[in-house]
């Protein structure tokens, strides 16, 4: 992501793999479907999980669900925004095991390292939104702490710009206080989300790049936005 400009479109590090996944079969849709409403059950059962603004995702089309992040379970809670089916990133180690990766591919999630530029989980990334669908990325990176969103990563806003997908930006309150980091067994407390009005992706210039300039711009843009979510989300629980 070096340089002053990012091109839009497919490019030559985007190229398409000839060794892309094959398509998942029927069984591990039903598997998904069926994960999906379970993870729901236990939202609603243990967290009282409560949604606010659950129309301002698209319905149709590319959309990056950009969540603050204070829990583990952030990953499972935000399924809650929406019905569309979504992707996630994953850390790389739980690929280790063969058959436990082909699951995990299957229900959506996809590796990236950690702590690197790792070009081929952005290239899976943009894949994802290129076929409209839906990419869970938490622009923090990693779980933190506290009641302020930091400095976000421009990971985000640089598929966005590649893409043309829509950014929603979601606040999680309670969550770090029903599983924080470091701990194994999640408590019974309610978890509300809020979900922000979507954001537009930056937009190219005449030469058909999209400046640097206008990459800050869209990730300080959706700093403000995550803070306002999660400050609203918090209000609402009570907790962080």
């Amino acid at each position: 992501m070096a340089g002053s400009e990012v091109t839009t479109g497919a490019g030559p590090g985007f190229a398409e793999d000839p060794g892309d996944e094959p398509a998942v079969d029927t069984a591990f849709t039903r598997l998904y479907r069926f994960l999906r409403w379970l993870v729901h059950v236990l939202n609603r059962l243990l967290f009282r999980t409560t949604v606010e603004g659950r129309a301002l995702v698209p319905e149709h089309g590319p959309v990056v669900i950009a969540p603050v992040h204070r829990s583990f379970i952030d990953f499972f809670l935000v399924s809650e925004v929406t019905d569309r089916k979504l992707h996630y990133m994953a850390k790389d180690s739980l690929w280790k095991n063969e058959r436990f990766g082909r699951f995990l591919r299957s229900v959506g999630a996809f590796p990236v390292q950690r702590g690197s530029a790792d070009r081929e989980s952005l290239r899976r990334a943009q894949r994802v939104l290129e076929a409209g669908e839906v990419l869970v990325l938490f622009p923090e990176g990693e779980r933190r702490s506290g009641p302020v969103v930091e400095q976000l990563h421009e990971g985000v806003a640089f598929l966005a710009a590649r893409t043309g997908a829509t950014v929603v930006p979601v606040g999680v309150g309670g969550s770090a206080s029903v599983m924080p980091k470091g701990t194994r067994i999640p408590r019974p407390r309610h978890v509300h989300l809020v979900v922000g009005e979507p954001l537009e992706a930056p937009v190219a210039g005449p030469s058909g790049r999209v400046p640097r300039s206008r990459m800050h711009a869209a990730t300080a843009t959706l700093q403000s936005a995550l803070q306002a979510c999660y400050d609203r989300s918090v209000t609402v629980t009570g907790r962080y």
